[in-house]
């Protein structure tokens, strides 16, 4: 058998890649894990105030005669 291509191994009858040694990547149970603290975080502390700003609209405080 010839000898693979440099970044490959053999296994048994066929070429595989070798495996790849990158940094850690985040696995799908540790972004969900990462979202439900954030989201924790948001219900018990907040991100400050969401409602929407109120203006001051006078409100009369008596209203008009219910005579007919």
């Amino acid at each position: 058998m010839a000898k693979p291509p440099e970044g490959y191994h053999a296994v048994r009858s066929h070429i595989r890649r070798n495996p790849r040694t990158n940094g850690k990547k985040l696995s799908g149970w540790t972004i969900a894990a990462l979202i439900a603290a954030v989201w924790l975080w948001s219900q018990l502390v907040g991100f400050g105030e969401a409602r929407p700003a109120q203006t001051d609209t006078p409100q009369p405080s008596v209203s008009a005669s219910a005579v007919r």
